[in-house]
């Protein structure tokens, strides 16, 4: 992969809201989403993380994390556009989130995936051995309660 062929921003006033929405929609999780949710998002996320193809000037990749910078980081939203997938850019944009300062040195850096995509995280070190913790979840969403 060209790396030089990528911009990869921490800038959220350079996000491109229209094609974040439309990268959102390729993604089963983020379907549905708004532009004002996603413009609330953003300003209530401490990390952003953009990848846009320089050629083509279309954002590819994205992720955000939420951080106290010292215990805890929760790495989110991580997405890549479907065309580029397996190309590298997924890894570009892990190896960003978690070299920003507010995550590379917190004690814990937690994200949820699909099983598909251990193996992916697997390479930063993630694990899904997490002793007898359990993922516990209160949403409004309908979608997500499993009923």
């Amino acid at each position: 992969m060209n790396h030089s062929s990528y911009d990869i921003s921490h800038d959220v006033a350079t996000v491109r809201i229209p094609q974040l929405l439309e990268l959102f929609a390729s993604a089963w999780w983020a379907t549905g989403r708004t532009e004002a949710a996603v413009r609330g998002m953003l300003d209530g996320s401490d990390v952003v993380v953009t990848v846009v193809d320089r050629r083509a000037a279309r954002l590819v990749g994205f992720a955000r994390a939420l951080t106290d910078r010292t215990y805890l980081a929760v790495v989110l939203d991580v997405i890549v556009t479907p065309e580029v997938r397996g190309g590298g850019v997924g890894a570009m944009v892990m190896d960003a989130v978690l070299a920003h300062p507010w995550v590379a040195d917190v004690g814990s850096v937690e994200l949820v995936c699909q099983p598909d995509l251990i193996a992916f995280y697997e390479r930063w070190g993630f694990t899904e051995h997490v002793g007898r913790s359990r993922l516990l979840r209160r949403t409004t969403d309908p979608s997500l309660t499993g009923g």
